[in-house]
């Protein structure tokens, strides 16, 4: 079944070159990405255009929504610097989008601006939502709010797989709890997408009710999580917790295979209705 895919990422030629000529992280030395939590082998041919359009056409999806991933660090950078890669890559993502006829839809950085489906932000940016408030009121009725996982910080010797798994789940449940506690009440009207689940974040309403907070009322209809890297038995707690409506679906291209997403979904085996309205209804309606 075609659909749409809410989470990807795809880094123009310029922005590549930018972080090969770096020399601190996150930097490019050949196929090896330098980041703060650690140096990972990437295939960069993944970012060329022909090559991502294929991936979709392999994986049955007809449009990817595509950011900049913050688990780069380029937060930690100085103001000028970071906001001279975030511009070099927005630049180049536009043209990209241009050229892909429809098929990528990119989300700005941190802030609207004109040509993008709504912003991408670090799961960090929810702990001071004063700070952020200029970008939710931009948003009231108009494009939707990404909020993506920031690079992690993971102990000495840990394996390679930590910030993944631990770092970045323990932020997305802190965003999102940050979310229905300051957020939800003041931008009910602004939709926010969390990415991979809110790691897991649906999962501690039950937790929370434990706690004597009443929430019944936990199905936000402005509140969204994208599938990537989870599978049947994650996807059915969030269901169950928070509808099948809150749900879309996403795969973290190219760092998750996007298979990953779609067996994961189709394991559920609630059936076409069901796959349909995650992997295109409630996501035109987020575009729209």
């Amino acid at each position: 079944m075609a659909g749409l895919d809410v989470h990807q990422h795809l880094w123009p030629r310029a922005f590549s070159r930018a972080l090969a000529q770096r020399e601190t992280a996150p930097y490019l030395d050949g196929s090896t990405l330098y980041l703060p939590e650690g140096a990972y082998e990437i295939d960069l041919g993944e970012h060329e255009l022909e090559t991502r359009l294929a991936l979709l056409d392999r994986s049955d999806i007809d449009t990817a929504v595509v950011s900049l991933q913050p688990t780069l660090g380029l937060e930690s950078l100085d103001v000028a610097e970071r906001e001279r890669l975030e511009g070099i890559w927005e630049d180049g993502i536009l043209e990209l989008a241009a050229a892909a006829g429809g098929r990528i839809t990119p989300l700005a950085v941190s802030r609207p601006r004109a040509g993008f489906a709504g912003v991408s932000i670090g799961a960090d940016r929810l702990d001071d939502l004063t700070s952020l408030a200029s970008t939710l009121d931009a948003l009231r009725g108009s494009g939707f709010l990404f909020v993506h996982p920031v690079a992690g910080w993971p102990p000495d010797g840990a394996p390679t797989w930590w910030p993944a798994v631990v770092d970045y789940t323990s932020q997305m449940q802190r965003a999102y709890l940050a979310w229905l506690a300051h957020g939800q009440e003041r931008w009910r009207d602004v939709n926010v997408v969390f990415a991979i689940l809110a790691g897991g974040g649906p999962i501690q309403l039950e937790r929370l009710a434990s706690r004597g907070v009443d929430v019944r009322a936990g199905r936000h209809r402005n509140v969204f999580f994208d599938t990537a890297s989870y599978g049947p038995h994650a996807l059915g707690l969030c269901i169950e917790m928070c509808g099948v409506e809150q749900l879309v679906f996403g795969t973290d291209a190219p760092v998750v295979d996007p298979s990953h997403a779609s067996q994961a979904l189709a394991g559920l085996g609630l059936g076409e209705t069901v796959e349909k309205l995650v992997r295109q209804e409630t996501l035109l309606r987020l575009l729209a």
